[in-house]
């Protein structure tokens, strides 16, 4: 069911799409991504419960990715690597359809950043266990993962900026208020 519409300050009609779960996670592992790449190896203790919050934030999102409403549903925004690779191609043509939800080249930066991130608390977890501290490989690919997560985000904020020229529209805001423009 498609929510009520609303009229915006001099914006048009406009939807709810992202819930507040989505918003407050998204910020949420945006302020805690950062706080933990900077704490690293200063402030031990507080880099590893950012980490701890990190993991249950990836928890809840992962099942709410699957019972939450319909935007932040996995199931709304996976698509076959071929869909992604054809909705790029046209987003660098300028002629990308406009998506309601995560377009294909968002939702596959959702599945990647939430598989980068897993695997950075994962390692980050192994290297507070008897079994693996001070073990290099895995304190490296804990780093690896890390540069390669802000690679990832770098990529994120391009397509955000790419994505809003295009279409017109503030994703930044959209990711705060949680409406978007009504489809069109």
């Amino acid at each position: 069911m498609m929510a009520p519409l609303s009229r915006t300050s001099g914006a048009g009609e406009s939807v709810k799409v992202w819930d507040p779960l989505v918003r407050v996670f998204h910020w949420s592992l945006v302020c805690l991504f950062v706080f933990s790449f900077v704490t690293g190896d200063e402030w031990k203790k507080a880099h590893i419960l950012s980490g701890y919050a990190i993991a249950g934030l990836i928890a809840l999102r992962l099942i709410w990715g699957l019972l939450g409403p319909h935007h932040a549903r996995f199931a709304n925004f996976l698509y076959a690597p071929t869909t992604i690779l054809a909705f790029l191609r046209d987003s660098l043509a300028f002629r990308a359809k406009r998506y309601l939800g995560h377009n294909p080249a968002g939702g596959a930066m959702v599945v990647l950043l939430l598989a980068a991130v897993s695997g950075i608390v994962t390692t980050g977890y192994m290297m507070t266990t008897d079994a693996y501290w001070g073990v290099g490989w895995v304190e490296d690919t804990h780093k690896l993962l890390v540069y390669s997560t802000i690679g990832l985000i770098a990529l994120h904020i391009a397509g955000v900026v790419l994505a809003s020229v295009e279409h017109r529209e503030n994703l930044v805001r959209a990711m705060v208020t949680g409406r978007k423009r009504r489809e069109g």
